[in-house]
Order: structure tokens, then sequence, then C-alpha cells
């Protein structure tokens, strides 16, 4: 079975643009649990532009499903998810500055350093997942520094889902994906995905374990309802 979790970063993003708490960040969580996802995913960065350090304390006292912690493992990020013990930690390369995710980890040029991060999460109980491009050699070194699951990064399967054709656009990714099976790696996706391209995607890596979701997932909320968008999207990978 293929797993939906939410990225709820939008939420938050809303909520910061007026103050206050509306929409509310914990109550959106707990009614996207109620309507069906897997799991939560929040992003904390630096400057707290969406999701803040309180929210994810906020969070683990209440979720029931599976929580999803991204972000760069400088120390104030370890700090953080050490200390909260989600049940997934997903690595990623952004900069501080950085607007949203726009391409994996170079595995090989940073291999000591994401040894080190992923033996640190797996010594406090937490699984590890390093985002990837869609190319198996970045996987298979993601495998050898230890990690439990890659997260292939799929804006470049989704553009090119609409420029080319589905067929090329999912060619590298079920490479990729075999290359993460041979290692015996989980699997996870995220970026992009959306109701156009996900069920393709599903059923041309029919053993993917996650999907995050959370942009398009939240714009199709505004015309769908949350509860009827995340019904949708379990939809695409049933």
């Amino acid at each position: 079975m293929t797993r939906l979790s939410v990225n709820i970063n939008k939420i938050a993003t809303l909520r910061n643009a007026r103050g206050g708490n509306n929409p509310d960040v914990r109550k959106t969580a707990l009614d996207c649990e109620a309507f069906g996802a897997d799991g939560i995913t929040v992003h904390p960065r630096p400057d707290e532009r969406h999701i803040r350090h309180r929210d994810v304390f906020d969070l683990k006292r209440v979720l029931t499903t599976e929580f999803n912690i991204e972000g760069y493992p400088a120390p104030e990020f370890m700090q953080l998810v050490t200390q909260i013990k989600p049940a997934q930690v997903t690595l990623v390369p952004d900069s501080p500055d950085q607007i949203t995710s726009n391409h994996g980890w170079d595995t090989r040029a940073n291999l000591d350093f994401l040894t080190d991060i992923v033996s640190e999460l797996r010594e406090n109980g937490i699984r590890s997942s390093i985002f990837v491009d869609a190319d198996p050699g970045m996987v298979e070194l993601a495998a050898q520094a230890g990690a439990d699951r890659v997260e292939l990064y799929t804006e470049p399967y989704a553009s090119d889902y609409v420029s080319k054709s589905p067929q090329i656009a999912v060619a590298p990714f079920v490479e990729a994906a075999k290359k993460a099976r041979e290692c015996g790696l989980g699997l996870n996706a995220g970026h992009d995905l959306s109701l156009v391209n996900l069920a393709f995607l599903k059923r041309s890596i029919p053993w993917l374990d996650e999907v995050s979701i959370g942009h398009a997932l939240i714009c199709d909320a505004l015309y769908l309802g949350l509860e009827r968008a995340i019904i949708e999207y379990k939809n695409c990978i049933k």
C-alpha cells in the first residue's frame, strides 16, 4: 500500500499572512487524519516563514498517524528532530532562503556528512529518508550512507508528463525506483505530484511506500474541499 502524507506548510503560510491562528494548523492536521491521510509532513525552515517550531511540538502531541519532518540537517534542525522523535525525517539539501526544494542531494559529494546524520537519526529511533534526483547512482550511495529510504524528487516527472509524455517522464524514475528496491531501500516520492500525474506514477512504480503532497492538494482543496481532495488523492494511489 502506498501511503499519503499531507504536507501542511501552505496552511501555516496562510495563517502567518494575517497573524492569529486562522487557519488552525493543528486542527487542519487532525482533520487531514480524520479524512484519511496516512501521515502529516512539515518542513520547519530557519526563518519560520510557514511551519514554526512551536507547531512541530503541538503536532507531535496530537497526531496519531506518521509524522514526517523535512529539512536541511543543520545543528538546530537536528536538535529539534531528536527532541521530537517523529516517525521519519526527510533530509533535503535546501539552503535557508530557498522557496522550495528544487534538487536532490549529491550523495557522492556528501556521503560522509549524510552517513553521520543518518547514524544520529538511527540512534534516536527515527527512520531516515534522503531526498534524491532520479539517478540510480545517487540512490545507491544513499543506501551506502545507511538511509532507510529515499524520496525521489518528482518535479521533473511532473514537468515532462505535460511537455513530453507520461512514458518519457516516468522512465528515469522507474529505473531509480528499481535501484532503490535492489538496494533494500524504502521508496518515497514528492514534489509537484497532483491529481493529473499521481495515478500514472503509482501504476508505473507500484511498490512506492509513500507520497508526500502539499501544494497541489491544498490548491485542489480550494475547489473540492479538504476532505474530497484527500479522498481523490487516496484514490490515485490505491
